[in-house]
């Protein structure tokens, strides 16, 4: 099992459509193909930033939802280019990460 912490920087003053479109649109249909989104955040001193973190169970299946998910053609031709619009590319950040043995398997940190 790992996570992506996934960091993203956004056009100046288009934060509040980008949450609304990962809401509305982007993790209801990643959710539809399997991908397990653990949150969302913004950041509090950074009006352009946001992070997210997703869940995968082994390399096999982020590999599966990564071909269902951005290579559909609703991905391509109806959520990118609003994502497009919004997101700085050149400045996004996905770090993989593992869980310590301890917490290896568990839902959430209590325990």
């Amino acid at each position: 099992m790992f996570y992506e912490y996934r960091q993203y920087w956004l056009r100046p003053g288009t934060r509040d459509r980008w949450v609304a479109l990962m809401h509305e649109q982007i993790l209801p249909f990643q959710k539809s193909h399997g991908m397990q989104v653990v949150g969302c955040f913004t950041v509090e001193d950074d009006p352009d930033a946001f992070v997210w973190i997703r869940r995968f169970d082994s390399e096999a299946q982020r590999e599966q939802q990564y071909e269902a998910v951005y290579k559909s053609s609703t991905w391509l031709d109806v959520i990118k280019p609003h994502i497009d619009e919004m997101l700085l590319r050149e400045k996004m950040k996905v770090t993989r990460i593992v869980p310590t043995s301890q917490y290896q398997g568990r839902a959430n940190l209590d325990g």
